[in-house]
């Protein structure tokens, strides 16, 4: 068991806006590797994030101006406030930045949002797909001849988001070691999408990996050395066998010859080459192709699945970089809960306020006021 301790980030204390996705996905990272990870929930409703590990909720009625007070007393002695909020509706409760930098200037203050605290789309509203098809990112993913095609929602919601925000947050710590003073970040959801772009983008405006239309090219499924292939059990193998070196151990595999064959990079021999690449590939199983390609440098790999019902499953997502003498908590199966991860909205509200340093005659009042909700089974007051 890691010793909580020794996490790196275990003196930060985070205070996390009840939210779904990149905001919650951000404070999942943060506490991953340590940090107090808070969780302000309305006092009433229901809460479906499911990013809630090691995370801790308080319930405030925030129409209510004594939850706002509390508020303001608690971020004195917070290090950074995740707000997954439209701009201006932190502002509105009085809880904008410029108001928290005033009685906390060591405070980060981390905004997330679909398109940036200004602009003409600020106000927007949008998803991933949006996100994606604004910052650029979508038009590049596709077969040829179809429209674009979007992935999951990890591109925009939680590498462009969420991810892009902790990044933010460690280079605002770092900083801050310097001078003392925190600073407000804008890790809006489609800008963070078209960084993760930088390459392509590149690659494609000077006519390199991208020069012709989506879905022909050698990195976006025109070429059948960076494929996906179906299996005789119906299952996947993907090959990514760009090098080539890589590429002529992969026809070794595949029993077949490079002089009876196109060159590699003979882009008209391409959709050819993949017909002969599935009827190889279609004639075994996932399992025997795994035999097969086990410890070369074919660069083939199975497609494995979250469901055990589809093959082969893929590994519990670990939290990742692993560091050498402070790493985050590992996840097993042994420490994943039976039951669907939601965090009750309130659960930990008294046992919260009573570890900032609330008299317990203030907490009555917030209770009795109707400021404050706790749902723990155990508090006494």
């Amino acid at each position: 068991m890691t010793n909580n301790n020794k996490l790196p980030l275990s003196d930060i204390v985070v205070f996390e806006m009840a939210g779904l996705a990149p905001a919650p996905f951000a404070g999942l990272i943060l506490s991953d590797f340590g940090a107090n990870v808070i969780r302000i929930d309305r006092s009433k409703g229901f809460n479906a994030d499911v990013l809630t590990r090691n995370k801790r909720s308080i319930a405030l009625n925030l129409k209510n101006p004594l939850a706002i007070q509390t508020l303001l007393d608690l971020f004195k002695n917070v290090d950074i406030i995740l707000d997954p909020f439209r701009p201006g509706v932190m502002e509105k409760l009085g809880l904008g930045p410029d108001v928290l930098l005033n009685i906390n200037p060591r405070l980060i203050y981390a905004r997330l949002s679909g398109f940036g605290q200004t602009g003409s789309m600020s106000q927007t509203a949008g998803h991933d797909i949006n996100y994606l098809a604004i910052s650029g990112v979508l038009n590049l993913i596709g077969r040829e001849g179809e429209k674009p095609f979007f992935p999951v929602n990890i591109l925009a919601d939680f590498a462009g988001g969420g991810l892009m925000c902790v990044m933010g947050i460690l280079m605002a710590l770092m900083e801050r070691t310097k001078s003392g003073k925190g600073q407000v970040i804008d890790a809006n959801l489609t800008s963070g999408a078209s960084y993760l772009t930088t390459f392509p983008y590149l690659m494609q405006k000077y006519g390199l990996i991208w020069e012709s239309e989506r879905g022909t090219n050698m990195l976006d499924g025109g070429a059948h050395f960076y494929e996906i292939y179906e299996t005789k059990d119906k299952q996947y193998m993907a090959v990514g066998a760009i090098e080539p070196q890589f590429y002529s151990c992969l026809l070794d595999k595949l029993n077949l010859k490079s002089d009876d064959l196109p060159g590699q990079m003979d882009k008209a021999s391409w959709p050819q080459m993949k017909v002969k690449f599935q009827n190889i590939f279609s004639t075994k199983t996932q399992k025997e192709w795994n035999l097969i390609f086990e410890g070369t440098d074919a660069c083939v790999t199975p497609v494995l699945s979250f469901n055990p019902k589809e093959g082969q499953f893929a590994a519990i997502p670990q939290p990742a970089p692993v560091l050498s003498r402070t790493p985050a908590r590992k996840l097993t199966q042994e420490n994943l809960p039976n039951d669907v991860p939601f965090l009750e909205s309130g659960k930990h509200s008294v046992e919260i306020l009573t570890e900032f340093g609330v008299q317990s005659d203030q907490i009555s009042k917030l209770l009795a006021s109707g400021a404050l909700m706790d749902n723990s089974k155990s508090s006494k007051l």
